[in-house]
């Protein structure tokens, strides 16, 4: 490695806001971090997967194919069966 082109790392002891602290190294002399992986729901297993104010069932009924335009593809078919039967 070359000298003089690499940043000094630190051991440096991080605080989290729940209260854990670890020790890691980093260029930074001190970290204070908000979420950590003792408290972070996605790690610790108590991620909550809620449905909120309905947005799936919002986005099913925003792109659900129309019912509507079916029947009126059924009734084309008929009305023009008498207009053959006249030839």
């Amino acid at each position: 490695m070359k000298d003089k082109i690499h940043p000094q790392l630190f051991d440096v002891n991080v605080h989290c806001a729940c209260g854990n602290e670890f020790m890691t190294r980093s260029t930074k002399k001190e970290l204070r971090v908000e979420v950590c992986a003792a408290c972070h729901p996605f790690f610790t297993g108590k991620q909550k997967l809620m449905d909120t104010a309905g947005r799936v069932e919002k986005f099913n009924r925003k792109y659900a194919k129309k019912e509507v335009a079916a029947p009126v593809a059924e009734a084309a078919p008929e009305a023009e069966a008498p207009a053959e039967a006249n030839q």
